[in-house]
């Protein structure tokens, strides 16, 4: 198998040669990085051609690397029931720059691209109904990437003064503790507790 996916990236890389910067495999999987704005075209190739034929798009999401320059990597999976196999489509972008949706290609891909930019940010042109899929249409900012807070800017709970639901930033009305590290018998010091007795007349015996 993995023979005959290094010999189809071969055959992808060299019938699109422009569009594909690399194949390689990456644990014994296939993993082909492409130019953002030949995203469509590929697509189109890998789901037409008859020694591809990936008809099923599995998944599309990111993967945030803050401190390059391109942060972003979108990573596609497809599947080929007719050859059994598998393959990794990626391509880089960062904040400001957008990607061809693959709309026409995937229809399924709607609802996927959608996921990918409420999750990380990532706009999709051609996408005709990019909104948020998994947060609230409030919600603010993009919950996997690198730089967002564990706590989140906004918190959800139900008012039952003003029975409703409200938004308020988030708190943390507790103040952090400061542990000794003791087990809780020595941080009792002094302390008593019911069994003392025996354990000293024990000791004494």
């Amino acid at each position: 198998m993995k023979e005959t996916l290094q010999e189809l990236g071969d055959y992808i890389k060299a019938t699109l040669a422009k569009d594909v910067l690399s194949a390689e495999m990456q644990k014994d999987e296939l993993c082909l990085v492409v130019k953002r704005e030949s995203i469509a075209g590929v697509m189109g190739f890998l789901h037409d051609d008859g020694n591809c034929l990936f008809k099923i798009l599995m998944d599309i999401t990111g993967v945030d690397y803050p401190s390059r320059k391109e942060r972003f990597e979108v990573v596609y999976n497809l599947l080929s029931l007719k050859h059994n196999q598998r393959i990794r489509v990626k391509l880089l972008t960062d904040e400001a720059t957008p990607v061809p949706s693959v709309i026409e290609v995937f229809p399924t891909a709607g609802w996927l691209e959608r996921e990918t930019w409420d999750m990380y940010g990532i706009f999709f042109t051609g996408n005709p109904d990019l909104r948020r899929i998994l947060t609230d249409y409030g919600f603010d900012g993009h919950p996997l990437r690198k730089d967002f807070p564990l706590t989140g800017y906004v918190e959800v709970r139900y008012d039952p003064e003003k029975q409703r639901v409200v938004y308020e930033p988030v708190k943390l009305p507790q103040a952090f503790r400061n542990f000794d590290y003791l087990s809780p018998w020595e941080g009792a010091g002094e302390c008593k507790l019911p069994g003392d007795e025996k354990a000293k007349a024990a000791s004494n015996g």
